[in-house]
């Protein structure tokens, strides 16, 4: 057993959880949107440690706009909301795409090995798969009205005539409805799990339960609780018992720019009905059981020198990168020698559209990272270095004009209010508010978010010529938006505004966080 201080789980965005067991390992999927590979698998041996163990896919359907190809994309849709499930030595991932309308279906027999990919019959939101005793199979699913769907015993289309509603919001309700559904199938009784937005309240857990599939589900809202995060709910998310016995739920939490965090809470059962929290309340510290106490987990975040591996030989990225959109795998490779090099091929009106922008999750509260970037390469007009990728992004780049090499710190803020999937054109370009002439097409960036108290920042700094670091410029306010709806996340990026095939080298990535 070890008392630890827990909560965010995972400090960084790893929203809309979903958590089985198997054995004595657990495992975690959530969304991931239109980054590439996409569908992060994590797993842990005590729910509190996580690291990531795969992906189950590369690219999703390698749409125009998942290319990013011209000026469309995908922001906003790609991978939402996953289920997993184990059953008779295969894992079951569904999730739906709103982009594309439709519901995939992953299987394999190994989270590490190859998923191959299927598709359901219907557009099921949010949906949660149930695998009955009696060999029936059911998906639940909807906002704001909640759907029980029976599917054939292959997965591939619902059972004619079996679609019902069985939970939905009064008449006369006011805010966000019933979502993010879970179900389970507990000691002979069906509980499903899901969330919703009263107005002027924060996001709540609600659980309906019923002894029959078939039968009426009743339920209430279990648990309302910030963890004393400015009114930011703790909920939805999947429920899973350890091999103790205990039973335990992961939820997520808005947090601000940084996106929304798992966090880890309690579970206990009176007169078969689940209890959440202590007190009704999400715990700093909790006693957690480890099947394997010694076990060292990779950090969800890394440094990467892009050198080859010295016993290999071989160069290859680091399981914690995920592409923005789909690759283009010719317009990147590694240099024998060490170096990530990234080349364009299209015109972009700025940040969002650059293909081949390469990702991680920024941690909260604090965190850095610095990439030396060799600009050498560049065309008139092109632009390469690190950036806070959101729609309300920040970057410090190197870019190239009338054969001087120019450092220019670009920011980007999208209109205050609400900002819904498709409503920010991301075609709104940044603002160039400083440049500053350099003697060298080699230099060394870093950012420094800053996420505690939702006063989200962001510094810039850079190295000159290899001399201390300077700070350049006012800090920069970053903001969680629906319009691309994930966290902000550290890239490494190239783009052209005048003429394509312009190349960076990319070095030296550090990544720091406490």
């Amino acid at each position: 057993m070890t008392d630890t201080e827990l909560n965010p789980i995972i400090k960084c965005d790893y929203p809309d959880p979903d958590v089985i067991r198997v054995n004595d390992t657990f495992y975690m999927v959530s969304t991931t949107m239109y980054f590439m590979p996409g569908g992060a698998v994590l797993r842990s041996y005590d729910l509190k440690n996580w690291e990531i163990a795969s992906y189950i896919f590369d690219t999703l359907d390698d749409t125009p706009e998942e290319r990013l190809e011209r000026e469309l994309n995908s922001y906003g849709g790609g991978m939402w909301a996953p289920c997993i499930r184990y059953k008779d030595g295969v894992f079951h991932v569904l999730f739906v795409s709103h982009f594309t309308q439709t519901t995939y279906h992953f299987t394999a027999t190994d989270v590490c090995g190859k998923w191959k990919k299927d598709t359901v019959k219907g557009y099921y939101h949010d949906c949660s798969l149930l695998f009955d005793e009696d060999g029936r199979n059911y998906l639940v699913y909807g906002n704001n009205e909640i759907h029980l769907v029976e599917l054939d015993k292959d997965l591939k289309a619902p059972v004619e005539g079996s679609d019902r509603v069985i939970v939905k919001e009064p008449e006369g309700y006011k805010g966000l409805g019933y979502e993010g559904s879970h179900i389970y199938k507990i000691n002979g009784k069906y509980y499903i799990f899901f969330i919703h937005w009263p107005q002027g309240k924060m996001r709540t857990e609600s659980c309906f339960v019923s002894d029959s599939i078939d039968g009426e589900f009743k339920g209430k809202d279990v648990f309302s609780d910030d963890g004393g995060f400015f009114n930011m709910g703790v909920a939805q998310g999947g429920i899973v018992d350890s091999m103790n016995g205990k039973w335990y739920a992961i939820l997520f939490r808005d947090s601000g720019a940084v996106g929304r965090m798992p966090m880890l809470v309690p579970v206990t059962w009176e007169n078969d009905f689940p209890v959440f929290g202590i007190n009704g309340k999400v715990v700093k510290r909790l006693d957690v059981a480890s099947s394997k106490p010694y076990y060292r987990y990779e950090p969800v975040y890394t440094s990467d020198s892009f050198m080859p591996d010295p016993v290999t030989g071989e160069s290859r990225l680091k399981l914690q990168w995920e592409w923005n959109h789909c690759p283009d795998n010719r317009l990147w490779y590694f240099k024998p020698e060490g170096g990530l090099v990234i080349k364009t091929d299209k015109i972009c009106s700025n940040l969002t559209y650059a293909q081949n922008t390469l990702t991680q999750r920024m941690m909260f509260p604090r965190c850095e990272a610095e990439v030396t970037v060799d600009a050498k390469d560049l065309n008139e007009g092109d632009v390469a270095g690190l950036c806070a990728l959101q729609s309300s992004y920040g970057l410090l780049g190197i870019t190239k004009n009338s054969g001087c090499y120019y450092l220019i710190k670009v920011i980007r803020t999208v209109p205050d209010g609400p900002i819904r999937i498709g409503e920010c054109g991301d075609f709104m370009p940044g603002e160039v508010v400083e440049k500053i002439r350099l003697r060298s097409s080699k230099v060394t960036f870093c950012l420094k978010p800053n996420f505690e108290g939702l006063q989200d920042k962001l510094d810039f700094f850079y190295i000159k010529d290899g001399e201390k670091w300077t700070k350049v410029g006012a800090a920069h306010r970053l903001f969680f938006k629906l319009d691309h709806f994930t966290g902000c996340r550290f890239g490494i990026f190239v783009y052209s505004t005048r003429q394509t095939g312009g190349k960076a080298v990319f070095t030296d990535f550090k990544y720091r966080y406490e």
